[in-house]
């Protein structure tokens, strides 16, 4: 008994040392607990089952109290890592964290639900939402750079691409977000890995109607190298032959308007090209390579612009 009493005067002695030491602490915020012969704090305390602590923080979310909201799915996890509540309190951060405004922190709290509960019936819900995401971030590339720091960097968006397609590779949004890889880095200049990721499309989706298009994207992407190097005619002349190809292959496509668009710029570059290089020659008095380039244009793109200031030069130097 007299063991008993100490150690009641000792609690007692502690917990008022710790509210002298915290004072903004209240002390209506402690209740004694002859269970646990301690005083505690009912806001740090988890509710006594997984199912009671859910409904508890799913209270906070309903109100728009995000912040408190998370806390108590946290405070689930920890204390009831194995209960089926715990993959729907991850589900639910990452529900909060979009209500938030953080989109790339709540495909993180998302993408923990599949890596620690693979077999959550989530999983398929979770994928569409990552690949909305992944959207979000798409649609505002053009944001100031306060933005950028908020919402995250506008590079996120391949790493949540790539998660898509590899916790569903046969999924709906598969084909869709391999395309749209190809689609960000052409959009960022880099033609080269953005062709990379067009054929991927065409060869990991041949079925998809995404493949179609990733075959046109592949095109635009040789024209953009080839108007970046004026002389690269080599590019030039594969980016005309892909275009071909699918006007072809897809007569009656809604981009084969386009490709034949492009194929008509592609003729205007490449006869561009023959006249600077002829020019070239006729200012170095090789008049005879000067007629080659000339001819070359009146004989091969009479269809372009270029075509009768070609014949009209040649006309000038003598044919």
């Amino acid at each position: 008994m007299l063991n008993l009493q100490n150690m009641f005067r000792r609690n007692i002695v502690l917990s008022a040392i710790f509210l002298i030491a915290f004072p903004s602490l209240s002390p209506a915020d402690w209740v004694w607990t002859p269970e646990t012969g301690r005083f505690i704090n009912p806001k740090w305390e988890v509710k006594p089952t997984p199912g009671d602590q859910l409904e508890f923080a799913q209270s906070f979310k309903d109100q728009g109290n995000c912040k408190k909201a998370i806390a108590e799915y946290k405070k689930l996890i920890k204390a009831y890592p194995r209960a089926k509540e715990a993959p729907e309190a991850e589900f639910f951060i990452g529900q909060c964290l979009e209500d938030m405004q953080k989109p790339y922190e709540a495909y993180q709290a998302y993408q923990l639900v599949i890596d620690k509960y693979p077999f959550s019936e989530r999983a398929a819900q979770i994928v569409s939402l990552e690949y909305n995401i992944a959207n979000h971030l798409l649609e505002n590339k053009g944001r100031s750079k306060w933005e950028r720091v908020v919402v995250g960097s506008d590079d996120r968006v391949i790493e949540i691409l790539r998660t898509v397609i590899k916790d569903a590779p046969y999924g709906k949004f598969a084909a869709l977000a391999q395309y749209k890889i190809g689609l960000y880095l052409k959009e960022k200049g880099m033609y080269q890995e953005a062709r990379d990721e067009f054929e991927k499309t065409m060869n990991d989706y041949p079925n998809s109607e995404w493949a179609q298009a990733a075959k046109f994207q592949i095109a635009m992407a040789d024209t953009s190298r080839a108007s970046d190097a004026q002389h690269e005619q080599k590019v030039s002349s594969v980016a005309m032959d892909e275009f071909n190809e699918f006007v072809k292959s897809h007569p009656d496509s809604q981009l084969t308007p386009e490709a034949k668009a492009q194929m008509a710029r592609l003729k205007e570059k490449e006869a561009e090209n023959n006249i600077v290089i002829a020019r070239f020659y006729e200012k170095q008095k090789n008049l005879k390579a000067a007629r080659i380039y000339y001819k070359e244009v009146v004989n091969n793109y009479a269809d372009t612009s270029w075509a009768p200031k070609a014949l009209a030069k040649l006309k000038t130097i003598g044919e």
